[in-house]
């Protein structure tokens, strides 16, 4: 990228950050918005929109969000440093690690007279790939589908924070019938979380100081975490819930956040709170094939396999899949381990090349890595659910449009 056509090109996403955020922060229902972009790891794109804070300060480039799951491919890339070095294997069954999922009950698809779930015995065992793909026969209680769904918020299952410990969590969750088989077909759930437990009985350590000794450490990534610190709270933006009909209310506000409270369980699939720099410095070293300023967090090989598609059939999530999911289209789209990927360009509705791995946060938060353009971006806020606005894919659109244009004069 030449110095002249470098600032085209900034002019350019410069420009379509701001009609973005004309249109979902100004006369939108967004309290904010960052908007970062990256090409060979030079910063093309920052900008903030709106104020951190309800009536506070303007959100600066160091703000702090609560990226929901955003969270899975970091806790992804510390398994992956888990099965480098031996201790744990994909194929491994859950069941070995945590005796609690051992004798799993499969729904039958009807309930009893009391409004019990109908269930047989899963002679299928579920393994610890069936985790990282969502394949495992978990849910979600937003999902909204099932009764078993329904089961999951009555327990209270999904939340951010948990009010049981680990082997608590472990021991409820499996008391939940499956929705299907393991390995049968991609449904997204709560199969990260189950990872982290997975991750801390085999090494002995809890989720916060596991993460922090194997990724964010090593990255430089010094705000990213599951608790905000006494010195970074100034930073922590506020966030919002929104029904789509109603104004949006305010749903943790950054200086009296749940956030400051220590767990008992850490949720992996979803806890995590970090800044765009940070995740930033992440998703480079992926691209970089696992390294970053000489600190090596994963092989080559790792990481290839963390952004490939492990659907069982190897088809999209179209064929292999059974929910609608707001973080990505379907068509086209397959799932690596953490986050999805694209593996047909000319059928994925959304820009980017074969390769390309993204995924999304309930507050609206969002990222993209293209490894064959080297090309990453980064679209933060405080707003959920995530669904009600199609800023992610307009942000990605507006990306691939500015930087097709500087290909072509080039």
């Amino acid at each position: 990228m030449t110095r002249c056509t470098s600032l085209n090109v900034r002019a350019r996403l410069d420009a379509e950050a701001a009609a973005l955020a004309d249109r979902y922060w100004r006369h939108g229902p967004l309290p904010h918005l960052q908007l970062f972009v990256s090409v060979e790891g030079e910063a093309v794109l920052d900008r903030c929109f709106g104020s951190a804070r309800q009536d506070g300060p303007e959100l600066a480039p160091d703000a702090i969000y609560r990226i929901a799951s955003m969270s899975k491919p970091l806790v992804v890339a510390a398994f992956l440093s888990l099965v480098e070095e031996g201790l744990v294997s994909l194929d491994d069954p859950v069941a070995s690690v945590l005796p609690e999922c051992a004798r799993p009950r499969l729904w039958k698809g009807e309930m009893d007279a009391e409004g019990d779930p109908i269930t047989s015995p899963c002679d299928t065992p579920m393994r610890i790939i069936d985790l990282l793909r969502h394949t495992s026969g978990l849910s979600y209680s937003f999902h909204r589908q099932t009764p078993i769904d329904a089961l999951y918020a009555d327990n209270y299952l999904d939340g951010f924070h948990q009010r049981r410990t680990s082997a608590e969590y472990a021991k409820a969750l499996a008391g939940v019938p499956l929705l299907f088989t393991p390995g049968e077909r991609f449904h997204y759930s709560v199969s990260i979380d189950l990872l982290g437990l997975v991750m801390e009985r085999v090494v002995g350590e809890p989720l916060d100081r596991l993460l922090a000794r194997r990724v964010f450490d090593p990255l430089g990534m010094t705000d990213t975490g599951f608790m905000i610190g006494a010195g970074q709270r100034a930073r922590l933006a506020d966030a919002w819930i929104w029904d789509g009909v109603a104004s949006p209310a305010l749903y943790d506000r950054g200086d009296q956040s749940r956030w400051r409270i220590a767990q008992k369980c850490w949720s992996a699939g979803g806890g995590l709170l970090s800044t765009v720099r940070d995740y930033h410095r992440f998703l480079h070293m992926l691209l970089q094939g696992g390294e970053l300023e000489g600190r090596r967090i994963l092989s080559p090989q790792s990481v290839a396999l963390m952004m490939q598609n492990h659907l069982p059939q190897g088809g999209d999530l179209v064929a292999e899949g059974s929910v609608e999911l707001s973080e990505t289209s379907l068509r086209g789209v397959g799932m690596g381990l953490g986050g999805a990927v694209i593996v047909d360009p000319s059928r994925a509705l959304a820009p980017g090349s074969a390769g390309t791995f993204f995924w999304g946060g309930l507050l609206s938060t969002g990222f993209f890595a293209d490894p064959a353009r080297r090309i990453i971006g980064i679209v933060m806020t405080q707003l959920m659910p995530s669904g009600l606005t199609n800023l992610r894919e307009d942000f990605r659109r507006a990306v691939y449009g500015a930087l097709k244009e500087q290909e072509t004069h080039a």
